[in-house]
């Protein structure tokens, strides 16, 4: 299992002992495959070897140079990354929604910024090319704002807002409140 700090080479023993090769076989595997990319990659250690998804991306993402599956360590390390413009928009998110609540706990967590409430996650976004996909963490709370959240994107578990989005506080903490209630 890979460690808190995103090592990926954590995996190492356990993929060393299920498919009953040392570490180096793998990497020379992946460079007999020449300038292949990453799903090439990953399928070639599936098909032919019957590796599991986690397992072969550890293996391919270690061999293409990402040793840790952490990007980023700190919700300012993430905002840096970011155009500043877009950085207002996604603090203005997370004001509105601690304004009210603030005793969630802002985290990175999958490379995102998160707020949590003890061990469950209330709230998340990730920030893509040309929008800020917002995720209220359940399903059923996304499903019951379907008539609030008409006018944007809604996908199974995520709804888009774009990067200069006009942020609406009351969605967000009404978001915030049904998902708090659902884990009481």
């Amino acid at each position: 299992m890979a460690s808190e700090s995103g090592d990926r080479s954590k995996y190492f023993p356990a993929i060393e002992k299920r498919y009953g090769e040392k570490i180096d076989f793998w990497m020379r595997a992946l460079r007999k495959l020449g300038a292949t990319k990453y799903p090439e990659q990953v399928g070639h250690l599936r098909e032919n070897y019957g590796f599991s998804q986690t397992h072969a991306n550890a293996i391919v993402m270690y061999f293409r140079g990402s040793t840790s599956s952490k990007r980023f360590s700190t919700v300012k390390d993430f905002y840096e990354t970011l155009d500043p413009k877009v950085v207002k928009t996604v603090k203005k998110i997370f004001s509105e929604i601690r304004s009210k609540y603030p005793g969630l706990e802002l985290v990175i967590a999958w490379n995102q910024p998160m707020l949590m409430k003890g061990k469950d996650y209330i709230f998340g976004l990730s920030v893509a090319s040309s929008h800020i996909l917002i995720a209220p963490w359940s399903t059923d709370v996304l499903e019951s704002f379907g008539s609030r959240l008409s006018k944007y994107q809604v996908n199974k578990k995520t709804f888009a807002v774009p990067h200069d989005w006009k942020v609406d506080g009351p969605l967000l903490r009404a978001l915030v409140k049904a998902r708090l209630a659902e884990v009481k």
